[in-house]
């Protein structure tokens, strides 16, 4: 790699490093390409992405980022996961070293928070913003429906009288 194409790819790792909220720093000695692969697709679905870069130039592009934290973490042959969305990298991250060994989990950062293992592991327990926006709009919406049926209860109750009350006339 020339230093140009080293040049753009810290510039890269720099803007990402910076843009996004989370980041997860993997060991994936021993993973095969399969593996590797099937790793990236469940990241891309879940809106994250997986990054493998030399350790050096990572530690470069890290450098004045709310990351940095995770600097001593690049030892050996690492990944780096990351998304917008703080809980979807650290989820797939943890999901993926469950049923997959080699891929062993050394810790990473949310914004200035540097995180361990444990760490991401409990980032990974919680809900996706996605998630969270569902349950908020629930919980709105949930008043008003009530509000509505209870703004109808009493009509259709005086309804029911009247009916009952005109059935026993008419016997």
């Amino acid at each position: 790699m020339d230093k140009a194409a080293k040049r753009e790819l810290v510039g890269t790792l720099n803007t990402v490093f910076s843009d996004t909220s989370v980041v997860v720093v993997a060991h994936y000695a021993g993973l095969t390409v399969a593996d590797m692969q099937r790793l990236r697709s469940q990241m891309r679905q879940a809106g994250a992405t997986v990054k493998v870069a030399k350790n050096r130039i990572a530690k470069i592009a890290l450098e004045g980022t709310d990351v940095a934290s995770i600097g001593p973490l690049l030892k050996g042959p690492t990944l780096l996961a990351y998304s917008s969305d703080p809980v979807a990298a650290p989820k797939v991250a943890v999901d993926f070293a469950k049923t997959n060994d080699k891929l062993v989990i050394l810790g990473g950062a949310m914004g200035t928070t540097a995180l361990n293992a444990d760490g991401v592991k409990a980032l990974a327990t919680m809900p996706s913003l996605d998630e969270l926006r569902a349950k908020l709009v629930g919980l709105i919406q949930a008043p008003a429906t009530k509000l509505a049926q209870l703004s109808t209860a009493p009509a259709a109750k005086l309804a029911r009288v009247f009916g009952a009350y005109a059935k026993r006339d008419a016997a």
